[in-house]
């Protein structure tokens, strides 16, 4: 390598602050749109049996899964940054061998011409 100094790629720099809070509060309510969809279903499935109650336990427990995910931020996705002026050994030449046989040699010669 010519030169090992590390500069930041720009595909490894991290999300912006702006889109990883979009991406939170979008991640927010679709579980929150689970939960309201449990809870109707808790109450409008009928006959009441055992998926009642999951239905029930599931609308329980998806506010605090929401709150916990949408307060995890990307720390645990960060990467190092990558130089992009890191080069790669180029192979070396390949060796020309000679050819095993000698190719046909063609010899013309030349007279007086007949009359």
């Amino acid at each position: 390598m010519k030169n090992a100094r590390q500069v930041p790629a720009v595909t490894s720099l991290p999300q912006s602050p702006q889109d990883e809070a979009d991406h939170r509060v979008r991640r927010y309510v679709l579980t929150m749109t689970i939960r309201i969809v449990c809870f109707a279903l808790m109450v409008l499935v009928q006959p009441y049996g055992w998926y009642s109650w999951v239905f029930g336990i599931s609308a329980a427990v998806l506010p605090y899964i929401a709150v916990v995910f949408a307060n995890a931020g990307s720390d645990s996705t960060e990467a190092t940054a990558e130089s992009p002026l890191q080069e790669l050994e180029a192979p070396g030449p390949v060796p020309i061998e000679p050819e095993a046989t000698t190719p046909p040699v063609f010899t013309i010669h030349e007279g007086p011409k007949d009359r």
